[in-house]
């Protein structure tokens, strides 16, 4: 009964993705983005609240009978890059896209919420429905919406991210870290400017720079135990003004993502060293700015082995599968500090349709297929801890 009206609803749900896919909308900008999701939970019959940790939007489901309280997360921010899509629904804002999946999201969990309001006398218990902003800039929006009380009597949180590194038809989880700490440092080389022909009269900074970018991978490759996931980036270098000139200044920018904490802070330690030592010897100032940031995606054991019963019954025997280590990172950490739960990653990519670019990247897309997926997922996990902890 359920299935038939999710599958009912299914066209809105491609048509609400493509609707925010053209309208985007920026971390802790998404004012429009939370309006148009209120708007549809409310004609729904739900209790629905907004400028939730800043424009969180959730929407609470009273089951028809007594029973846990289930919340079910979405997030709703953009990024600040150019589409370079061709097709209908390409993001019609310059310079702003969905270029990792959020619009689709947030899609998939209206389609679920939507779902179950027609349902609501057959739940054993109740539903928060959690529409995150600012999942993509630090610190992030999850919490922002704890502080403001959105797991206050909430027993157990799920998450999905929809991932084109995945084939569609597919479902990862695992036990455990799953997903990064992200941390980010700014290290600005302050040397002596001069003339590019006169380099004895200057401290080359672009130099410096340069050894840095070198040394800091020493980290990875000398300083931390193999066996340990760790990775220490530099994704921008900015210096200089002409070709004749040598410049005094250069900004490096990047990212360090560990899963043990004694590690995490290691690297942090080794890092400092690295710049302060490499500086001392070219004669250069520095200053760093690093900046721990979300902790790693720890998911609860007994709530994987739920996704594995969930994920076999939403998409067969072959499409649970146990997740690798991602590196990237998610502000979704800070829930399962709270409460119990897990995140799952459903695959989005199809290579036969063309979809294969990458998060983050200017042509990203995904098989909209995948929300169908997830949808039945998120339903599935509800019925099954409902099912548990209602007796």
């Amino acid at each position: 009964m359920i299935k038939d009206t999710l599958d009912t609803i299914v066209p809105e749900m491609i048509a609400w993705r493509r609707y925010l896919h053209r309208h985007p909308e920026l971390s802790f900008q998404e004012s429009e983005t939370a309006a148009y999701i209120a708007k549809l939970l409310r004609g729904w019959g739900l209790e629905v609240r907004t400028g939730v940790g800043g424009h969180g939007v959730t929407a609470r489901l009273q089951g028809g009978k007594a029973g846990p309280t289930v919340a079910l997360r979405a997030d709703i921010d953009a990024l600040p890059i150019q589409d370079e899509k061709a097709c209908e629904y390409a993001s019609s804002v310059p310079g702003v896209m969905h270029a990792c999946g959020h619009d689709a999201h947030t899609a998939t969990l209206l389609g679920v919420a939507k779902t179950l309001s027609r349902h609501r006398e057959l739940l054993r218990g109740n539903i928060v429905f959690v529409f995150q902003p600012a999942e993509e800039v630090t610190p992030g929006g999850a919490l922002g919406m704890i502080k403001d009380g959105v797991l206050d009597g909430v027993d157990v949180i799920y998450g999905i991210h929809l991932w084109t590194p995945f084939e569609v038809g597919t479902a990862y989880c695992k036990a455990g870290p799953i997903m990064a700490a992200a941390d980010e440092f700014t290290i600005e080389i302050k040397g002596k400017g001069g003339h590019g022909g006169l380099p004895h009269e200057t401290v080359d900074s672009v130099f410096v720079a340069s050894q840095l970018v070198v040394n800091l991978q020493s980290i990875v490759s000398r300083s931390t135990d193999p066996t340990e996931p760790c990775v220490v980036s530099v994704g921008s270098i900015h210096s200089g003004t002409n070709f004749n000139v040598i410049a005094e200044t250069a900004v490096l920018k990047g990212t360090v993502r560990t899963f043990n904490a004694s590690l995490r802070m290691d690297v942090k330690a080794r890092l400092e060293n690295i710049v302060r030592q490499t500086c001392l010897m070219q004669g250069a100032d520095y200053t760093i700015d690093y900046k721990l940031g979300y902790p790693p995606v720890v998911n609860h054991a007994e709530e994987e082995q739920r996704f594995y019963r969930a994920a076999k019954a939403a998409l067969g025997e072959a499409g649970a599968k146990t997740s690798p280590l991602i590196m990237a990172g998610e502000d979704y950490a800070y829930y399962l500090q709270q409460v119990p739960g897990c995140f799952m990653f459903v695959g989005a990519g199809n290579p036969d349709r063309g979809i294969v670019y990458p998060h983050h990247h200017p042509r990203f897309d995904i098989d909209e297929t995948a929300m169908t997926h997830a949808a039945k997922l998120f339903i599935a996990l509800v019925e099954d801890y409902m099912s548990e902890h209602s007796r």
